[in-house]
């Protein structure tokens, strides 16, 4: 599991005015959901860099007051303009209580239709999960090793570890191998050429 980890300093202030203050003294304001109470709390930006700017599914270990939390990052607002975080809200992982989360998908084998000029086409590349903490995974994969030519993996192609529901449609395409156009185009001149000899031989069978 990829993790981060990170201090923050629990605040009392809450609201506009106090989160502005945070962010005046060059800090993020956030929330921690879950437990017995939400914790209010602050960040240095360069602690959640590697958790927003990322393609990848991380979980956070933030420590507040000596106490660690392993954490998800639910929500961020970002400022308009500058696209700087404002806000950041966190979900407090807890043993046997689901969570719904996002994770990235990745390929495992080697297609057989790319190896002939086939070109990789992913239209999914996160997908929906639910399970609980223990069972929690930072990325599905799939196998791409049987992939011809113009067929396609789908969402119930996926590798799907015990104790995991995936939340997207069975059906929903994850990955195709198309033919490109210089392909397309190859096979059609290929076709005429053999359509035209055919014809010959047949006109000079008639004569």
């Amino acid at each position: 599991m990829n993790t981060i980890a990170f201090s923050g300093s629990v605040r009392d202030g809450i609201g506009k005015k106090a989160s502005k203050a945070v962010r005046n003294e060059g800090g993020i304001p956030c929330i921690m959901y879950g437990g017995d109470t939400n914790v209010s709390f602050s960040v240095k930006p360069k602690d959640i860099k590697g958790l927003i700017y990322t393609p990848e599914f991380k979980v956070a270990e933030i420590t507040l007051d000596g106490a660690t939390h392993r954490c998800i990052l639910k929500d961020a607002q970002f400022h308009p303009v500058n696209e700087s975080v404002l806000h950041a809200d966190f979900l407090k992982l807890e043993d046997g209580r689901t969570v719904k989360v996002e994770v990235p998908i990745r390929f495992k084998g080697v297609s057989p239709g790319v190896k002939v000029g086939g070109k990789m086409q992913q239209t999914l590349r996160r997908a929906k999960i639910k399970t609980t903490p223990e069972k929690l995974v930072d990325t599905l994969f799939i196998d791409i090793s049987t992939l011809e030519l113009g067929s396609s993996a789908r969402v119930r192609d996926l590798e799907v570890p015990e104790g995991i529901e995936v939340m997207n449609s069975s059906g929903i395409p994850v990955v195709s191998v198309v033919v490109p156009r210089a392909l397309k185009s190859a096979g059609a001149e290929e076709g005429a050429e053999k359509t035209a000899g055919g014809e010959g031989e047949a006109e000079a069978e008639a004569e």
